[in-house]
Order: structure tokens, then C-alpha cells, then sequence
């Protein structure tokens, strides 16, 4: 894998989508790192919507790629995923990731990751990685028994920008799945798989260096990918 050309940072008070922004920019073939104080309309996995009030990280890194073959396109999100636990690490909190790579805090969402990548034949030929990363933002309602913020779970404000420089700092580090594993949690937990309209319970085992989980149900492992399946704790 090769990146292109160092990504150009932009900041906007304001943006209907950090994630969409980015993509409109694809056409320039410059690689970029969009940032907002808050998004009107934030958007999370399966086109749900992403609760973006001032107080929170809200990133989407647009890159290019060279020889980058589709079927690594796993480290994309084990990249985003270990850059941010390793920023919560850094201002001394305890991170984990929720497979694929939802990043929990006191068994509790603290980041959402969204990854959009386009492909040319067997290659990746850019990603768009957006990452939502509760700070002191206020949550809505509806969210206080499942998510958490930096301030909540630490007891400490802190900084965005500073939060925002530090994640960057991360996301330019070369990572790979034995640092996204070492994050990994709820191993040898029981959860629900969301099979289409089915719910499976089973015990969460073991992920795979090309990001699949194993999961054991009614004895029998199985091993599955993240476009196929969500998981509930």
C-alpha cells in the first residue's frame, strides 16, 4: 500500500457532513483531513444518523492509494480504530474496540467510525474515513444508557483542538492488526448477532488478521465479516 500525496487540512465551523464534504472532493485527487465544530447532518454506519453537537471531534480523512489490494481493505478500519483508542490512551483513558470498530469506554460508545472506500478492479483507489469522537459534547437523550464522552468518563474537560491534533497525529502513524487486536475486546463474551432478521446468540472468540470474527454458536465456530453481521453486547 502507498499513499499518494500527504493529506491538506480544512476546518469548518459548521458542515452538513465532514463525510460528504470529503467525498465531493474526490474529483481533486488531493488527499484531505475535513474537520467541523459540528455537523447538521453527521451520518453513522447503515446511513443512521450521528449526533454532532459542539463539544466533539467530527474527522473525515479523504487518501489515495497505490497498489493497495481490496483484499487488505480491513486495515483501513483497524487503522482508524487503533488511532483512536491510542489518543484515549494518551489522555489516560481506557479504550476498547467493539468489533468491527466501534471504540466503548466504561462499556459505553465513545466514537463512532464510518469507512467508505472506492475500488478500481482488485484495488482500493481511496477511502473516506469519518470518525465522531465524544469529547464534552451533550448527547442526546435517548443515548445516555449506551454512549459516553471524554469529560463523563474521565470526570476532566478537555480541549478539541488539541483532542483533534493528537487523533491526527495517530492517523499518520503505520499501524497494523496486531496493534487493532491488542484493543480488541469482549472476547470470550457472550452477545447477539444481527443476521439479517435473525438474532443468534453466541460467544465472541477470536479476530483473524484479515479482521474476521470467529464466533462459537451452539458449539459450532463460525467465522464471519463485517459486512455481514452486527453484534450486540
Amino acid at each position: 500500500m502507498k499513499i499518494k500525496n500527504e493529506a491538506k487540512r480544512v476546518h469548518f465551523d459548521t458542515l452538513p457532513s465532514t463525510q460528504d464534504y470529503a467525498k465531493e472532493k474526490r474529483a481533486d485527487g488531493q488527499s484531505l483531513i475535513v474537520t467541523a465544530t459540528s455537523q447538521s447532518g453527521g451520518k453513522g454506519t447503515k446511513g443512521r444518523s450521528f449526533s454532532s453537537a459542539v463539544g466533539g471531534v467530527y474527522l473525515s480523512r479523504l487518501t489515495f492509494y497505490e497498489e493497495f489490494p481490496a483484499k487488505h481493505a480491513f486495515l483501513i478500519m483497524a487503522h482508524a480504530a487503533t488511532a483512536v483508542c491510542e489518543t484515549l490512551r494518551f489522555y489516560g483513558l481506557n479504550p476498547l474496540i467493539k468489533w468491527p470498530n466501534d471504540v466503548w469506554v466504561n462499556d459505553k460508545k465513545i466514537c463512532g467510525i464510518l469507512i467508505e472506500n472506492v475500488f478500481s478492479g482488485s484495488e482500493i483507489s481511496s477511502s473516506v474515513v469519518g470518525i465522531g469522537l465524544n469529547v464534552y459534547n451533550r448527547l442526546p437523550e435517548d443515548l445516555y444508557p449506551i454512549a459516553t464522552t471524554m469529560q463523563e468518563a474521565s470526570g476532566k474537560r478537555y480541549e478539541v483542538e488539541a483532542v483533534t491534533a493528537r487523533l491526527i497525529d495517530e492517523l499518520n502513524k503505520p499501524r497494523g492488526m496486531d496493534e487493532y487486536r491488542r484493543y480488541i475486546g469482549y472476547m470470550g463474551r457472550q452477545a447477539t448477532l444481527i443476521l439479517g432478521d435473525e438474532r443468534i446468540p453466541a460467544t465472541l472468540v477470536c479476530v483473524d488478521d484479515e479482521g474476521g470474527l470467529t464466533v462459537e454458536i451452539d458449539g459450532t465456530k463460525r467465522r464471519l465479516t463485517a459486512g455481514e453481521v452486527s453484534v450486540r453486547i
